[in-house]
Formats: structure tokens, sequence, C-alpha cells
């Protein structure tokens, strides 16, 4: 893998309201791709989005991408991998359904936190249903922020797969995730070969982008880190980016998503979780740099030059008339929000998302 400032974001197709693009000119060993549709944006953009509605907006994306990799004969014989209990969010067996993918069968596994002394010891298989399916492709959706876990459970399907004498063809992941997942799957993908030659490796499918995780509390000093995402050194979409700018609020949310399964099956703690973040973020208005933590948020010092706007966003290879209107709109983003307080914005967010989830907060 070569360095990560040499990566570029490259138009892979455009079809029913789904924009893809493959990483290019990182010497990767696997294929890595961003996808950008309507609802995953909308999910990415407001967390006011629970329950059900979670695992509706990723379908379309997630489909149109199940066909592509249909039509690519990337995937034949198919092999479901539930990682409980994020990947209940991913409706994978759905979007196989809608493109005429067999799935053979679907296995499942809970990897949990193993705790010493109130810190975090390892990790442990607490539960392990696993179906083998020889030559197939193990389909897997989880939230890769730290990747430790994703890593864990792979090894041990990969050492299930050889003590019964048989082999993967390859991996499709779809993530809502992070920068560290692609360091972590190229050297997999190394140590797997090791024992299977011909593992044709993982493909990757970023919604809206790859993101990082922050490496500290941020410049709001709130964040938590190696769990909350940003965009300062990811690869993001160009659609998303547009709407996000687009409205005021969303770019100082907490993170581009919150914890994926208290967000669906545990309502209440995303609830808590979203209205700590704006509460602290209110409490300590006064006390945050507003110009830093927009600098934070957008993943550059400004003011910027729109070359080093291009190279810093890795769209070097994106068309002049979607970049420099997208340069533009975030010039004016930056000026449009120079005069409203992040005092202001915390009281708008936090009287929003107490009306739009009242039900569930009475």
């Amino acid at each position: 893998m070569k360095s990560w400032n040499e990566v570029e974001l490259v138009p892979e197709f455009s079809e029913q309201g789904v924009d893809c693009y493959r990483l290019e000119e990182g010497g990767f060993e696997n294929e890595y791709y961003v996808v950008s549709e309507a609802e995953t944006r909308k999910l990415l953009n407001t967390p006011e989005i629970v329950g059900y509605e979670v695992y509706r907006c990723l379908i379309p994306a997630t489909a149109q991408m199940m066909y592509y990799f249909k039509e690519k004969k990337k995937v034949t014989a198919a092999n479901i991998l539930s990682i409980l209990r994020g990947a209940l969010n991913y409706p994978l067996e759905e979007s196989c359904y809608r493109e005429h993918i067999r799935v053979h069968d679907i296995s499942f596994l809970s990897s949990e936190r193993v705790f010493d002394h109130d810190e975090i010891a390892g990790l442990e298989i607490k539960y392990s249903k696993l179906t083998m399916v020889p030559g197939s492709t193990l389909l897997i959706g989880d939230i890769i922020a730290s990747g430790e876990t994703l890593v864990h459970c792979l090894r041990h399907v990969t050492s299930f797969y050889r003590k019964n004498g048989a082999e993967l063809r390859n991996i499709i992941i779809f993530t809502i995730g992070g920068t560290e997942g692609i360091r972590l799957l190229e050297r997999l993908t190394k140590e797997i070969r090791e024992f299977w030659p011909n593992f044709e490796g993982f493909i990757t499918v970023y919604y809206e982008g790859i993101f990082s995780t922050y490496q500290d509390k941020g410049v709001s000093g709130i964040n938590l880190p190696d769990v909350d995402f940003y965009w300062k050194g990811g690869i993001i979409a160009p659609e998303f980016r547009r709407e996000t700018l687009s409205m005021r609020d969303p770019l100082f949310e907490k993170c581009i998503i919150y914890d994926g399964g208290a967000r669906r099956y545990e309502i209440h703690e995303h609830i808590k979780e979203v209205l700590e973040f704006w509460e602290g973020l209110l409490s300590r208005a006064d006390q945050i740099d507003k110009k830093e933590l927009l600098d934070e948020k957008l993943g550059y010092a400004t003011p910027i030059s729109y070359e080093d706007w291009i190279c810093v966003n890795h769209y070097g290879r994106l068309e002049p008339v979607v970049t420099e209107w997208l340069y533009k709109q975030e010039k004016g983003y930056i000026e449009s929000v120079k005069d409203v307080t992040l005092k202001e914005i915390a009281e708008r967010r936090i009287l929003e998302f107490k009306t739009a989830l009242r039900k569930y907060i009475l």
C-alpha cells in the first residue's frame, strides 16, 4: 500500500440514483468503493432517523452494488456472516433477493469485549453459529471504527473453514466505516493468502465516504477517540459533501453516525447519546474556538486554495464541473455560518431532536 496522500477517488458508475466511486493509486491488494445515494446521505446527516428506518435507508445503495458485483461476476455463491448486532442494520439478504443472488446460508457471530478491572482486555466470541459454503463469497455488513471486532471475527471464520478443509473465494464488506479498516484488511489479505493462495481478496463498500476516527477529544473536548467518525483525513463522496453543506447543522454533529446498534435497537440509549453531546456542546460553547471547530469538521485549515482543496480531498480525478462548484459552495457555507453562534446551533438541535423523537422521550 502506497501513501494515503496519493490515493484518488475515481468515478465508477452512476445508475438508479446511486453514484459509485473506487479508490485508485493506492497500490491496494483489495478493491475499495465509496457509494452515495439519497437515503444513505439522509441517514448519515439525520440522527433523528431511528429503528427500522436505519435498515431501510441502506437498501437502495446496497442492492445496486449487489447488482454491480453480480454483473462483474464478483459474487456467485453467497454466504452471509452476521456479526451481532450491528450487522442486522445491513440489508444484505434482502438486497441479494432483489438482485436474484442465491444466499446459501447465514452465519452468526457475537464478538464482545472482555474487561479486566474496568479496562478492555480483549475480545471473545460469545456466540457462534457458522455454516460452510466452500468457494463462496462471504458477505458482511458492519461498522468499522478500530476494526478489531471485524478482524477477530474474520480470523475465527477463516480458521473454521481451514479446519474443515475448505476455502472462501472472496469477502465483500458493506460498511459505514473509517480509514483504519483499509490498513487492517490489507494486512489480513496477505495473512489469508499464506494459506489460501487463490483468495481473491476483500471488496469493501463504504457508504458516503471513508471517514477517520478522532484520535483525541477534538476541538470540542467531548468527542470519543477511536469511536467518533469525522471527515478530516478521510475521503468523502462529493454528493454527501454537497448535501451536508447545503444545511447548517449536520456538519457540527457528534460524528457521522452514532452507534448503529443503539440507534436501531436501544433507541433510548441513542437519544441519550445525542442529547449528551449537544448539551455538552451548549455548556462549553463559550470556551470553544468556532473557527478551529469548523476547520476540524471540514478537514482542513481555512482559507484554502482550490488546488490545495482538490489535493486534501483526493478529488484530482473528478470532473472540474463537479469540483469547482463544490469548492464555491463550501466557501459559501463557511461565510454563512460566521454569524451564528455554537450556542444557537446547539439550542436549535436540542429542540429539534426532542421534538422529532418525543414519543421515545416521554
